[in-house]
């Protein structure tokens, strides 16, 4: 029986260098992904792989540098000497590899790759579908996973694999980079049911005789709505007969009767255009929301964000304005 011939990968060094320098850049990516995400599962799901993938990546990198880079067990993990060094300068290889295949390459050249996007549930199931669709047909190359959360106190975007996300409601996070792409005007709302035939209030006072919904998120026992010609502010307590996190439940509940509510305008025209809302006291408005678009400060950010960050920016207004217009016509 003739002996199988071996492979020229191995045998051939030029090959082998090639290939080596491909495999070492996967292998650093893995260990840093591996940190920031805080364990070999979690890993593994990011990276759309399994994790004895991961850890035979970890294991083989460990052996080609000759140092252990982490140390675990049941219920930890964490970085040795060594590992706290590496981790360091991986992530600055990693960058400084990604300036250097960007430049080369150019900015006319078309992004690609896997973008993860975080969205409020309301906002990225209706207003951001449009622009999302746009953004997906003009760039074929980028796939998006679209991930919908309401809770603004967003945890480590690093960690969690996130790339950027759509925040509605003041950014205080300074290690942040935050662009504001537009302003959500919040109106008053209650049914023709609620009202039952009663004569509509005349000023954001008499609002406090009636019962009310509470938004968790922006409102809970009081709310204060400014007139948008005069300037004077009401504040009004409320002792909500059913608060929610949710928009969708907000905006059920308030056609149902069960109270008056304040929610984004372009939420509720719909079902004041319907006549199933009732819009109450034009003139008087909740703050507006501001609308920011996320993400972390970094020496360099990938072309598939910053163009999903350029559409954003240049869609968001023109969205807004389109949505709302119909309450004011």
């Amino acid at each position: 029986m003739n002996k199988p011939e071996e492979s020229t990968t191995t045998s051939h060094p030029a090959n082998t260098a090639t290939h080596g320098l491909t495999d070492r850049i996967e292998l650093l990516n893995t260990f840093v992904r591996i940190v920031e995400a805080g364990s070999l599962s979690a890993a593994a799901t990011q990276m759309h792989t399994t994790q004895p993938t991961i850890s035979r990546r970890l294991k083989t990198f460990e052996q080609s540098l000759g140092v252990r880079l982490l140390q675990r067990s049941t219920h930890m993990m964490r970085l040795t000497e060594d590992g706290e060094r590496c981790f360091a300068r991986a992530k600055e290889l990693l960058a400084n590899w990604a300036s250097f295949e960007s430049e080369l390459r150019g900015d006319n050249e078309e992004p690609e790759g896997l973008l993860r996007v975080l969205a409020p549930h309301a906002f990225g199931q209706d207003v951001l579908v449009a622009p999302l669709a746009d953004f997906l047909q003009q760039h074929k190359k980028i796939s998006i996973e679209w991930l919908l959360h309401d809770d603004r106190a967003i945890a480590d975007f690093i960690a969690a694999g996130i790339d950027c996300a759509i925040q509605v409601g003041e950014v205080r996070d300074p290690a942040m980079v935050a662009i504001k792409l537009a302003e959500v005007p919040r109106i008053v709302a209650a049914s023709p049911a609620l009202l039952a035939g009663a004569e509509l209030p005349t000023h954001a006072g008499e609002l406090t005789n009636l019962p009310w919904l509470a938004l968790q998120t922006y409102y809970r026992n009081d709310i204060t709505l400014t007139h948008t010609k005069t300037g004077e502010n009401q504040r009004i307590a409320i002792q909500p007969r059913m608060s929610t996190d949710s928009l969708y439940a907000l905006r059920s509940a308030a056609v149902t009767g069960l109270g008056v509510c304040v929610g984004s305008a372009w939420l509720l025209s719909e079902e004041i255009a319907r006549g199933r809302l009732i819009h109450l006291l034009p003139e008087w408005q909740a703050a507006p929301l501001p609308v920011y678009i996320v993400y972390p400060y970094a020496r360099f950010y990938p072309a598939k964000l910053r163009r999903f960050v350029e559409l954003m920016r240049a869609s968001m207004p023109s969205i807004i304005n389109e949505l709302t217009s119909v309450m004011y016509q």
